[in-house]
């Protein structure tokens, strides 16, 4: 870890915090999720770059080390795709591949989609491309406590978090989102009652990935994070028909929650809806893999990515 150098690049009037390793002409931009942040690609970073790619990952705006917007209630995901252009063009990267989990798979595929000529290819994990004119998460479909409807009220997370510090609330959201069921709360309950105290970390999670992870939203807050995803339903390709041209992977773990939601499994597995928007779209399943399958599995996930790269990387 200590081979990873960092900085902060300005971008769009914004310092972004920019971890970075390797030097290859072959770059790889990483684009964590929630409630992650560069760090969860420690694993994927380093094997990129011992195969001689120059791997670089981002902390979004309004994330860790990297500065607050001006106005966090108005952020939108095609922030983040602007971010990441901006960030290609102050770095003097021409094409990139590009790796989004969870939430970061959406501006993984709105950069392709307003600049196709920026991405060589996509990987994709936990979350497939969704649909222009879609919501991705159909919250009529659930109940009233799901942890979405919760976190989408104003004021209700923040209260909620505002219970616990910081390094308890990351604790509970990666033991929660770890299982294979959607987290829901009684009508008496916020999401963070859904925690044991007593449950373990996983065991591909230590104290020690917990206080990094704590260390940096100690700094960001959840602020911008609640805002993008949760409060943002602007997700605009330029198109409401638009084709990614790009080689795209999408890895799904078996046993992630993100399956249980209505209709989800069932768009991933047809793929051919999601096949007509990215016609050259390759999807696979990691057999015991949950949300964070690549912090759990990191050998295999790393295979499945140096694969793809090593295909597509000409």
């Amino acid at each position: 870890m200590e081979q990873i150098q960092h900085r902060n690049v300005e971008v769009r009037g914004l310092k972004l915090h920019v971890a970075e390793i390797g030097h290859g002409p072959k770059v790889v931009l990483f684009l964590h999720g929630f409630p992650e942040i560069w760090y969860t690609w420690r694993h994927q970073m380093l094997a990129v770059a011992n195969k001689g790619y120059r791997a670089i990952a981002i902390d979004f705006r309004g994330y860790g080390l990297s500065e607050q917007p001006a106005e966090p209630e108005k952020g939108t995901f095609k922030d983040l795709a602007d971010d990441v252009v901006a960030l290609l063009d102050s770095l003097g990267i021409n094409k990139t591949f590009l790796v989004g989990k969870d939430f970061g798979a959406l501006p993984a595929y709105l950069v392709p989609a307003l600049y196709p000529e920026r991405v060589s290819g996509i990987i994709t994990l936990g979350i497939p491309f969704i649909q222009p004119g879609l919501s991705g998460v159909q919250n009529h479909l659930f109940p009233d406590g799901f942890y979405i409807t919760r976190w989408q009220e104003p004021g209700r997370a923040e209260a909620d978090f505002g219970r616990f510090d910081v390094n308890t609330v990351i604790r509970n959201i990666y033991i929660l989102f770890s299982r294979s069921e959607v987290p829901v709360a009684a009508a008496d309950q916020e999401i963070m009652d859904l925690f044991d105290p007593a449950t373990p970390l996983p065991p591909w999670f230590s104290e020690d990935d917990l206080a990094v992870y704590s260390s940096l939203y100690e700094k960001s807050g959840f602020r911008f994070p609640l805002q993008v995803p949760y409060r943002t339903s602007a997700l605009d390709y330029g198109s409401t028909d638009p084709k990614i041209s790009s080689p795209s992977l999408l890895i799904m773990g078996e046993k992630d929650y993100f399956l249980k939601f209505p209709g989800m499994e069932d768009y991933i597995r047809n793929g051919t809806a999601m096949k007509h928007f990215v016609p050259d779209l390759d999807i696979i399943f990691v057999a015991e893999g949950n949300h964070f399958v690549h912090e759990q599995l990191p050998d295999q996930v790393n295979q499945l990515i140096l694969s793809f790269l090593d295909k597509h990387g000409i």
